[in-house]
């Protein structure tokens, strides 16, 4: 299978297949003060369970996971019965664009994310959706202890977001 090329402001390299990139412990730690006291999720991209593994550290607790890779298409899921969704999506916009408004209609929904992307015009209408966004900076994708080259943020999409809270990154 041919693998697309990400082309970024500062950097262009292969994409990984299917847009897999472990989850890095400290892209976790933002996000925590933002989640309640053992709050029960649904990861749907769950990929190797690195994000899963990570939360479960911070007493969360997972009681959904699945993956393309494992037969779950996320955009399949018709239901959930934990508080919200908390997952590291691919991070292209076909699946982007249809997995928000799927997740969100279901439960409230964490995303990790280019920090960037909110300023993007296709994301207006999603953005309407979203109640909060907490930056986390740049993190090691390739796990060699080199930070990325784009910020990511983490996105709380609701259908019945009112408004949205930016939350800057911690010291």
């Amino acid at each position: 299978m041919a693998v697309d090329k990400i082309v970024g402001k500062r950097t262009s390299f292969q994409r990984h297949e299917r847009d897999f990139y472990e989850t890095p412990f400290e892209a976790i730690v933002p996000l925590v003060a933002h989640l309640p006291h053992s709050v029960r999720f649904d990861e749907p991209c769950a990929g190797n369970g690195a994000l899963i593994r990570h939360l479960e550290e911070f007493n969360a607790v997972c009681i959904s996971k699945g993956d393309i890779n494992d037969g779950q298409d996320a955009l399949q899921i018709q239901g959930t019965p934990a508080d919200m969704f908390i997952t590291n999506p691919p991070w292209n916009w076909s699946a982007l664009s249809k997995l928000i408004p799927h997740l969100s209609n279901m439960a409230p929904c964490w995303l990790l994310l280019n920090a960037d992307l909110m300023h993007n015009k296709r994301m207006a209408p999603h953005m309407a959706r979203c109640r909060k966004v907490v930056s986390v900076g740049r993190v090691s994708w390739m796990q060699n202890g080199i930070k990325g080259f784009e910020n990511c943020a983490w996105y709380l999409f609701d259908k019945d977001a009112e408004e949205t809270i930016f939350c800057a990154r911690a010291a």
